[in-house]
């Protein structure tokens, strides 16, 4: 893995590389930024990343000292801030506060880079150590109280780190590949893991002191998050004003840390929340529900902050309208489901019920109605065998098909009893009578008669006239040709 001075050049290479291939606009531009670009070099070659003191500045500043000294004096008196009743903006300790703030993002730069420090010099003797402890703190520390020694077993390491990680460390640390180091190399990196652990303290005192006025400076996210936390996601971000124009996907990450479980299950990790995770709401809420409570605090404390920075509630009434809302929801999130209704069983029919009858009805019945053939074929004659498609038994059975004595597989068409009703029913008059009311199709209203050739006339009338004799006798359904003349 590359030093801090190594990424440092590597850097500068680029941005000569792509200087060079700039096009050239000005002379006198390119002639400045040559200038500036030496003066970095020169700068880059005056550093000696060996010591502490060219790449950590921020403890020997004025402005660190200034502050931390208000700082403490504010913590000494505890001032109290809610019977103030000048301008927010022009509180010299709300100046105070945002001073902290970006004191605090300050601090956690510097510690980034004091940990890369300590890292890279310490890399030689234990080279696993980084991958097992994240924590920029929490690995001063450890590199602190091991020092030099190889066998970490005889460390003590209870209360730096949780019980599964020191049996981790102490395993690897028995396999590791690393060698002792120099007295002055350890030197430099016990000295960088004492301004960590200074820096790291100064930062508490800051967000004590913000989280002590924080009942004014924020009072709406101070009544969902709590104090604590709200000071904290404030330091984190770096002020009021940032914090409210993070998103809230972001806002539910502030301050969280990879955590390196070394072989355990991760399901009851909840590496996706930070600071929220120290709430109230959220140690109340059961484990199963805390993802949806920490989403739901995030979008509701960036709404609370953004409230907040535009003056907008000093009551806090917002926000503990918020808090009541999210307390409601993570109820009702727990709720039973509603029991299901016991569905009573339907009232035994006494009696079958009617079906609907009519044409449709009947075709149905009558299409899928049994045929006497096979009502014939699933009978079966006591004592007769019967008949079957492939002989002797195989095959299809005919039943009694067949058994009447003429040897044919046939059977006399009846018709059905459906079919016989409906026939009844429906059954046509005598046509050409007068007593049924119907009349035939073949009579005609036409006469010819040998005066006028065609005329109208009434057969009805007619035979009615003609009661009797040839005419009634040819007409008539009962009259039958006894007789025939020859000519």
């Amino acid at each position: 893995m590359a030093t801090l001075a190594d990424s440092f050049l590597a850097d500068l290479d680029e941005l000569s590389d792509n200087e060079a291939d700039a096009p050239v606009e000005d002379d006198g531009g390119v002639a400045n930024m040559e200038e500036e670009i030496d003066g970095e070099l020169a700068d880059l070659e005056t550093l000696n990343y060996d010591d502490l003191d060219s790449v950590s500045k921020l403890q020997k500043s004025q402005r660190f000292a200034d502050i931390m000294q208000k700082v403490e004096g504010a913590l000494s008196m505890g001032s109290d801030m809610s019977n103030h009743a000048i301008i927010l903006e022009d509180d010299p300790e709300y100046q105070l506060i945002v001073d902290c703030n970006a004191l605090s993002v300050d601090i956690e730069n510097e510690l980034v880079i004091i940990h890369n420090f300590i890292r890279d010099k310490y890399r030689p003797k234990f080279p696993e150590l980084e991958s097992l402890v994240h924590h920029p703190i929490d690995y001063a520390r450890v590199v602190q109280k091991i020092g030099n020694e190889m066998d970490v077993t005889l460390v003590d390491l209870e209360g730096l780190l949780p019980s599964a990680t020191i049996m981790v460390v102490s395993v690897t640390a028995s396999t590791t590949s690393g060698k002792p180091l120099p007295e002055d190399v350890l030197e430099k990196i016990v000295d960088a893991c004492d301004r960590a652990l200074a820096l790291d303290s100064a930062k508490k005192k800051v967000l004590d002191f913000v989280e002590s006025r924080m009942g004014f400076i924020a009072p709406n996210l101070s009544a969902i998050v709590g104090t604590a936390v709200a000071a904290k996601l404030m330091g984190t971000a770096g002020g009021l004003g940032a914090l409210s124009k993070m998103p809230a996907c972001n806002v539910q990450l502030l301050g969280s840390k990879k955590k390196n479980l070394a072989g355990f299950s991760s399901a009851t990790s909840q590496y996706r929340i930070g600071y929220v995770e120290e709430t109230e709401i959220f140690q109340t809420t059961p484990p199963a529900l805390r993802m949806r409570a920490g989403r739901l605090l995030a979008a509701k404390a960036t709404l609370a902050a953004r409230v907040d920075s535009t003056r907008g509630d000093p009551s806090g009434n917002t926000g503990k309208a918020f808090r009541e809302e999210i307390r409601k929801k993570i109820e009702k999130w727990q709720e039973l489901p509603p029991a299901k209704q016991p569905k009573p069983l339907p009232v035994p029919d006494s009696e079958p019920k009617k079906k609907r009858g009519g044409r449709r009805l009947r075709k149905m019945k009558e299409r899928y109605a049994i045929t006497d053939m096979r009502k014939l074929a699933n009978r079966m004659q006591f004592g007769i065998p019967e008949e079957s498609s492939l002989g002797d038994g195989l095959g299809e059975g005919y039943g009694m098909l067949g058994q009447a004595g003429s040897g044919k597989l046939r059977v006399s068409m009846g018709q059905s009893k459906l079919a016989a009703k409906v026939a009844k029913k429906f059954k046509v008059n005598n046509y050409g009578s007068g007593g049924g009311g119907a009349t035939s199709g073949l009579t005609s209203s036409l006469a010819f008669t040998p005066v006028q050739g065609i005329e109208l006339s009434n057969p009805q009338a007619l035979g009615q006239q003609l009661g009797s004799g040839t005419q009634s006798t040819y007409f008539s359904e009962t009259g039958t040709f006894s007789k025939i003349k020859r000519i």
